[in-house]
């Protein structure tokens, strides 16, 4: 039964809506862009993003979602698909390494935790990087683990095999993760010989190698130094001394995302922090999560989802607490609390309107009231009705269980179809009809948007337009030329004739 239940909530986190979505901007639209100018130009080596290189990662995503188009075509489920899978076993790799060192229902908590968490349910759905490359850091923490437990050199093997396949995927940060944990774990056990002896094995490194260098041999072969200071110095090293493309936040910027992002059981999971005893694997597990949220912080650039980097132990940590967890509401209220803002969210934002600069997201606002009216706001109203009548389920565990289901319900099934068809839903159809009508000489001005170039099967450069050309734009930036024609208009994006 309990196997039953994860399947069913993992095809409702992972799977349910996956191609259904228009894709989102900016990471997703990039990502898939990239992957259809590869397929075009037929060079799998090297990226590219409307024409131009991109060092932005490395390539085992682009060759899974280029595959994944290859057999289903150009779509949105394609695009997901990698990420999807990863996601699902990344859950079973959870379920498995848990069942294995603690118990069945350990496992089973565990991995519901994860595959109900929202962020968890967001990356899993996104055709970016991120779901693969936390399955191999996943997995190769949990092997790093069996090594130091029954020192089998098989173990260690799975380690480099798997670091290399996430520097592959994310570069460097696969291999800092496992190579840091490992070693402050080592050095509380008193055992930093045997860390140095690992970390240089002649097998393992050649392994890791043999994974990772060709594409990088490649790369660099293509591209030269553009390659090293695109991808090491800009995407890497700049990331982390400076707040890159504006990405930045305080020291404390992790806090709230953290608690948002591990809801509905956010509650439950910290207690299971708090409670923790001095075994060698809650340590080893404890300095996992402290160091990713640790370096993440004081990182200039900061980003929602890399401190899911350190997510894993957390879920596992949830597990450890059901058995005694009674209070329900700590799981019911603040989805409550997060669904009744979701429901309102239009009149909140009509509220603080006359506050907001940007004249792109008032329109979004003030044409918002279709998406947002009655029919959104029952479905939410049903959702919130549901959890509220948990207090009446007798039996805890079985009504933790029905909010993981009710709130993924309402995550992938009205709030985030509701925001694509507000915000993502315009730029797609904008794209398709560039497609349909064949459209030449098309610029995009005011707006970084690439998955519009998915839809219109053309790279579509960001550039001022000049008389003749066809732009794609925010309908308040067509202020900024004296004649035009509008070809296509929804919501805040246009798409015109300059004159």
């Amino acid at each position: 039964m309990r196997i039953f239940i994860l399947f069913a909530l993992f095809y409702l986190s992972f799977f349910f809506n996956l191609g259904d979505v228009p894709l989102f901007n900016l990471d997703e639209g990039a990502f898939s862009e990239a992957v259809r100018e590869m397929l075009k130009s037929g060079d799998f080596i090297t990226t590219y993003l409307g024409g131009e290189l991109r060092f932005d990662k490395p390539i085992l995503i682009y060759w899974l979602e280029a595959l994944s188009v290859k057999i289903f075509g150009i779509n949105e489920f394609a695009f997901r698909l990698p990420s999807a899978l990863s996601a699902f076993l990344w859950g079973w790799a959870i379920y498995f390494f848990v069942k294995e060192e603690f118990d069945e229902q350990k496992a089973f908590w565990s991995a519901l935790f994860f595959a109900s968490a929202i962020q968890i349910s967001i990356i899993a759905k996104a055709a970016i990087a991120d779901s693969l490359l936390n399955l191999f850091i996943a997995l190769s923490m949990f092997f790093v683990w069996r090594y130091f437990q029954k020192r089998v050199k098989r173990d260690l093997y799975f380690v480099f095999l798997f670091i290399g396949l996430g520097t592959l995927t994310k570069g460097p940060v696969a291999i800092m993760i496992p190579f840091v944990v490992s070693f402050l774990f080592l050095l509380y056990k008193k055992d930093f010989r045997f860390w140095l002896k690992s970390v240089f094995d002649i097998k393992g490194i050649l392994i890791f190698l043999l994974v990772a260098a060709p594409w990088y041999v490649a790369e660099y072969m293509a591209q030269g130094e553009a390659f090293i200071d695109g991808f090491f110095l800009k995407h890497n090293l700049q990331r982390f001394n400076s707040a890159f493309e504006s990405h930045s936040g305080g020291y404390f910027y992790y806090v709230p995302v953290l608690l948002i992002g591990l809801l509905p059981f956010t509650a439950l999971i910290l207690k299971g922090l708090w409670g923790l005893k001095r075994r060698d694997l809650d340590i080893f597990l404890l300095f996992w999560f402290l160091f990713v949220f640790i370096f993440f912080s004081f990182s200039g650039t900061k980003l929602p989802h890399y401190v899911i980097y350190g997510y894993t132990p957390l879920f596992i940590f949830g597990s450890f607490v059901v058995c005694k967890f009674k209070k329900i509401s700590y799981v019911i209220l603040p989805m409550v609390f997060l669904f009744s803002i979701f429901m309102f969210v239009r009149e909140i934002a009509l509220i603080f309107v006359d506050k907001i600069k940007d004249l792109y997201a008032k329109e979004l606002i003030f044409s918002s009231a279709d998406i947002f009216g009655i029919d959104y706001k029952l479905k939410l109203f049903f959702i919130i009705a549901v959890l509220l009548g948990m207090f009446f389920v007798k039996n805890v565990r079985k009504a933790l269980v029905s909010v993981a289901f009710i709130s993924l319900l309402g995550l992938n099934g009205v709030v985030i179809p509701s925001y694509a068809k507000l915000v993502e839903e315009p730029i797609k159809e904008a794209g398709l009809f560039i497609a349909e009508k064949d459209l030449k000489n098309v610029v995009m001005y005011g707006m970084n948007t690439p998955s519009v170039m998915v839809y219109a099967k053309r790279i579509i450069k960001r550039d001022m337009p000049k008389s003749g050309d066809i732009v794609f734009t925010k309908i308040n930036k067509l202020n900024d030329f004296k004649n035009y024609k509008i070809l296509f208009k929804k919501r805040a994006v246009a798409v015109a004739k300059i004159l």
